[in-house]
């Protein structure tokens, strides 16, 4: 029997033992680790078969196909999923290649192009637990592969020498190119039927047969530290590409090749295998959110709930939150995604024991990341592009702001408390003020986390919602059966001495600082971005816009008759209130203080409006509360 043909009855199951044939009916996704490692094998001893277009080995050749035809077989009898199309139709392209006799180079991308689809539709583990020890792995080396393959991995060991198939030699680069220490893990794992390469799943822990793995992976590739580490802190495509363990666990030099180039590749691959740990050293965005997820999925795995929590919420807070402002600018729809999902499976982790469940999400938010991921690298800022984004932002966060400044200036004139307005300025230069020293702060002395970041916003936003909920039912009482007059006349002389001019001067406060902390923070990272002018003349043009607003409003305030201005006001508060109640929600789930349970709704966040049901239904209970304050307030209208 040849070594391919004994691999292949291995993936099927055929021939093995009676539990293992049971265990593959009761759950049809269990060969998926042997389906995975026989199309990995198929990708890199094709070349074996066929050179350029022509059959090399008409016995290697025919096991090919054979191979190419029960893979699919296999990969089709798998329980449906939403991928089952995809991978029907490459592994019919696969089949097809082979037939065809395409490049050895086609055939190996299509075969762990099936095999990536195939991972993604029945996700297995594909990453160790902790850092490989290279260290460990060279000793396991010597202590049990060097008799057979040689002490420099040339597949010359002594007793390899006696041996049919001969041993591997894992300094031959063509073939390790096709490799990736999963490939090798799972050899470690399952052995090879048919040859004197055995199992040593009970022989080696799996932390052995991973340390063992990485550093097989390097034979093949002597890179120097000094070198490998320049080139891969250098190279922003290849930290794009590999961004968590499980993608370092994947990663083949052929794969990187058609992107950094044959040397880049080689001189990546060799330092990323032996110091597996620089991954995590140099990520940082959306690589590190990836990098986080992976691992909060993991812990999950293990059973450690309140890691694999935190793990999430930190690839949000600490990976996606500070790279928001840029993705906002290219694709706000897909950073609107990212936060709804991300948030719902921080939640789910917390009340679903389903690994099923929890594996589906984190699989769909790292979708998500990767096409953010894409979208950050490919797009760069233009000039045009940080023009919008400034001006965009500006008149976007300032207009909630500008509209209680306006509803508080008008109030006060119409009341002919123009000594009064004075808190109100204070009130929103202090905030302009704090704002600076926030940007001074933010830039030059600490870090804001995202943490920070999002209670500050999330605590602001409710605080001001609650005041104005209060504000907008008072307003709309006065509106009422001509009741400004009557409060006018009794009230005014005093309404604003003592504590109500400061009630005044800490509303403007804090709605307008909770817009600037935010803008700021989006300023300061559009800055680091290079188009600095650009960025201040989006800013100049966003202020401009505001400031004609601004005058416009005064000035059709100013004509209103005042009972319509207290109606008008009231429900432009009243609209606010249910504004920020929103946005202080979604920024407590992006803190990771509330739940989020994805609700069919659109995002819109100039409106406030998440497709979470934690936010719908916090707007809608103070809908509720202002639309009863209103019907009281007209019932003791008419009852007056």
């Amino acid at each position: 029997m040849t070594r391919k043909l004994a691999i292949l009855l291995l993936a099927f199951g055929l021939g093995a033992s009676p539990a293992l044939a049971q265990q593959a009916i009761d759950d049809p996704t269990s060969s998926v680790p042997q389906t995975w490692q026989m199309l990995d094998y198929l990708a890199a001893d094709y070349a074996g078969a066929v050179n350029h277009g022509e059959v090399v080995s008409a016995s290697e050749y025919a096991e090919m196909r054979e191979f190419a035809r029960h893979a699919r077989e296999r990969v089709l009898a798998l329980p449906v999923s939403p991928a089952t199309p995809a991978l029907r139709q490459q592994a019919d392209q696969l089949v097809s290649l082979i037939d065809a006799k395409a490049p050895e180079a086609d055939v190996a991308r299509q075969a762990h192009a099936l095999t990536d689809t195939l991972l993604q539709a029945y996700p297995i583990p594909t990453a160790p637990t902790k850092t490989p020890d290279l260290t460990r792995g060279a000793s396991l080396y010597q202590a049990q592969c060097a008799a057979c393959h040689g002490a420099t991995g040339h597949g010359d060991g002594p007793a390899g020498l006696q041996l049919s198939p001969r041993p591997i030699d894992f300094t031959e680069v063509s073939r390790a190119d096709q490799r990736s220490p999963l490939s090798l893990y799972e050899v470690i794992t399952q052995g090879v039927a048919g040859t004197p390469m055995v199992s040593y799943a009970q022989a080696l822990s799996s932390d052995d047969r991973w340390s063992l793995a990485y550093y097989v992976g390097t034979l093949a590739y002597p890179v120097t530290a000094t070198r490998g580490e320049q080139a891969w802190r250098d190279d922003a495509r290849a930290r794009g590409a590999i961004a968590s363990p499980s993608e370092l666990a994947r990663a083949r030099a052929a794969g990187l090749a058609d992107t950094l180039g044959v040397a880049q590749a080689h001189l990546i691959i060799g330092y990323l295998r032996a110091h597996p740990g620089a991954v995590h050293e140099a990520l940082a965005g959306i690589p590190l959110a990836r990098a986080r997820l992976a691992d909060s999925l993991e812990a999950h795995r293990n059973g450690k709930s309140e890691e694999a929590r935190q793990l999430a919420l930190s690839a949000y807070l600490d990976g996606v939150e500070p790279v928001e402002a840029q993705l906002d600018t290219r694709n706000a729809s897909l950073r609107a995604r990212i936060e709804t999902a991300m948030g719902a499976y921080r939640t789910t982790l917390s009340q679903s024991p389903n690994d099923d469940a929890v594996t589906k999400q984190a699989h769909e938010v790292d979708g998500l990341l990767g096409q953010a991921q894409t979208v950050l690298s490919e797009t760069a800022a233009s000039p045009m592009t940080t023009f919008i984004g400034a001006f965009t932002i500006l008149v976007r966060e300032g207009l909630e702001a500008l509209l209680v400044v306006v509803a508080l200036l008008a109030f006060l004139r119409k009341a002919d408390r123009h000594d009064a307005t004075r808190y109100v300025h204070w009130g929103w230069t202090l905030a302009l003020l704090a704002g600076a020293i926030t940007w001074a702060a933010a830039s030059y002395a600490i870090s804001i986390s995202g943490a920070s970041r999002e209670l500050t916003e999330g605590l602001s936003s409710l605080f001001a919602a609650a005041v104005l909920l209060g504000v907008g039912l008072w307003m709309h009482q006065k509106s009422i059966g001509g009741r400004w007059q009557s409060y006018l006349k009794a009230k005014m002389a005093t309404a604003l001495n003592r504590r109500s001019a400061w009630f005044v001067f800490g509303l403007t406060f804090i709605s307008v600082y909770r817009e600037v902390f935010e803008t700021i923070l989006f300023y300061t990272a559009l800055w680091n971005e290079g188009q600095g002018v650009w960025l201040l003349a989006g800013l100049a043009a966003g202020a401009v816009m505001l400031g004609v607003i601004a005058w416009v409003l005064l000035r059709t305030s100013q004509r209103l008759p005042l009972g319509l201005f207290f109606s008008v006001s009231s429900l432009v508060i009243a609209v606010l209130a249910i504004v920020l109640t929103g946005k202080g929600v979604a920024a407590l789930q992006e803190a990771g203080w509330t739940a989020v349970t994805v609700a069919p709704a659109p995002s819109i966040d100039l409106l406030g409006i998440y497709p979470t049901w934690q936010s719908l239904l916090a707007q809608l209970a103070v809908a509720l509360m202002l639309a009863f304050g209103f019907a009281v307030n007209r019932w003791r209208a008419r009852s007056a």
